[in-house]
């Protein structure tokens, strides 16, 4: 499909393109908001699942230990635990340390009046925090833990199932949320990739319309189909490719603007977008531009342009 003849087809586009400019300018709108939907999609996409590995990378286990619990069982306990293959370091919280950490997580909520309420007593239990390698074994080595008799000997509480506590329904909701999210994109992508085809299609449609007379005059003196569909091939592919260029330049300057503003407002979250990522995304924006325009173009030829 590519032109046999590329100075006279980029003539023959250009001149259609200041003939029917507003019906160019509309295929080459369409393609800009389907494409820049498309890398808005993609660049999101890895934002989001950077969020969601780093709310991951934050699930932990927590096992709370027994006031009474003899402290060689839960010595010997940890090093058990810390031998499975799925966790990655278990760290021992003690009942000075678990109490110290509530005074500093509830530091704006009267955590010194509660403290001070206790009379001295310490009511909060020492516990396991367990780090695994793969966040999403949580619930599977939570499981095996509640199950571990040495485990049920010292957990806190008559039943071990309500001394484990672990995030994961937090995330599981969080990953709910993002695949509906996901889903909606993607569906949205695909209808108006399809929109940006169909109207390529419909403007090298008009022009073959338009200029069936010296098509015909064309076959007559000998030109070949590859000479005849050169301009209408040319035509589709420089318009998704303007298109494509303009929903990067989009994109590249609302990610200056907006991504900064989000890191400042969302100290705590990052927003960073790898460069590699950057490339990748604008580059198949150029190549799915221009596939667009070749198959829009040749479909229309092959349907309406006999040759």
């Amino acid at each position: 499909m590519v032109p046999s003849n590329l100075g006279y087809s980029l003539r023959e586009a250009g001149r259609h393109f200041r003939r029917n400019w507003s019906t160019v300018l509309g295929a080459i709108v369409t393609i800009f908001l389907s494409l820049f939907v498309i890398g808005l999609f993609v660049m999101g996409s890895v934002m989001i699942g950077n969020l969601v590995g780093n709310v991951e990378n934050s699930v932990t286990i927590q096992a709370f230990l027994s006031d009474d619990a003899d402290s060689n069982a839960v010595q010997a306990l940890q090093t058990k635990i810390e031998g499975w293959d799925d966790v990655e370091s278990v760290k021992y919280k003690s009942k000075d340390e678990a109490l110290e950490e509530y005074k500093q997580s509830m530091s704006n909520r009267n955590a010194s009046d509660v403290v001070a309420a206790l009379d001295g007593e310490n009511p909060v239990p020492a516990s396991y925090v367990i780090t695994l390698k793969d966040p999403q074994k949580v619930e599977e080595v939570a499981n095996k833990l509640i199950q571990d008799s040495d485990f049920q000997s010292v957990a806190d509480g008559s039943d071990a199932s309500s001394a484990v506590s672990y995030g994961r329904e937090t995330v599981e909701r969080l990953f709910s949320v993002t695949y509906y999210l996901r889903m909606g994109a993607i569906v949205l992508v695909v209808l108006l990739s399809f929109i940006a085809f169909v109207f390529i299609n419909n403007t090298i449609r008009l022009s073959i319309a338009a200029r069936r007379r010296e098509i015909a005059i064309m076959r007559l003196v000998g030109a070949s189909n590859g000479f005849i569909r050169g301009p209408f091939l040319t035509e589709g592919v420089l318009e998704a490719l303007i298109g494509s260029l303009l929903a990067i330049g989009v994109l590249q300057a609302g990610s200056q603007v907006v991504l900064p503003k989000l890191q400042q407002s969302l100290s705590f979250l990052s927003f960073n977008l790898p460069t590699q990522v950057v490339a990748a995304t604008y580059g198949a924006l150029v190549v799915i531009g221009i596939l667009l325009g070749l198959f829009g173009s040749a479909i229309a030829m092959r349907r309406y342009l006999r040759v």
